[in-house]
């Protein structure tokens, strides 16, 4: 439980980022998941991997004992997806805070003019 615990705490730690900073990462879910699973799945397949052919294991009383298929214990997925989101919305918030633009902000159409101030 200890380390669900501290997968909690990372995710409290920098949750607070889509509403303190208005990150957005969460509106825009369908991208946060094509991140997480461009990111996890290549670390999810060398773990599977690395444990069957015994060169990586886990410590039976350091897990919950909920083991996906392929041997993958649940915390392992967790831990991809957990990290992951926390990098995404540190990204994020510093783009936020710095008004940097990543390039998916909306932009005006070609054919509309400037707005004219009123005279």
């Amino acid at each position: 439980m200890t380390y669900l615990l501290v997968l909690a705490f990372i995710v409290v730690g920098s949750g607070w980022l889509e509403w303190g900073l208005r990150t957005r990462v969460l509106q825009r879910f369908r991208r946060l998941l094509l991140t997480l699973a461009i990111g996890a799945l290549p670390f999810v397949i060398w773990d599977i991997y690395a444990i069957d052919s015994g060169h990586w294991w886990f410590d039976e009383n350091q897990v919950t004992g909920v083991v996906l298929p392929l041997q993958l214990p649940l915390e392992e997925l967790l831990f991809f997806i957990v990290v992951g989101f926390a990098a995404i919305l540190t990204l994020e918030a510093v783009r936020s805070v710095r008004g940097r633009p990543i390039g998916d902000e909306a932009e005006a159409p070609i054919n509309s003019e400037p707005e004219r101030p009123a005279t």
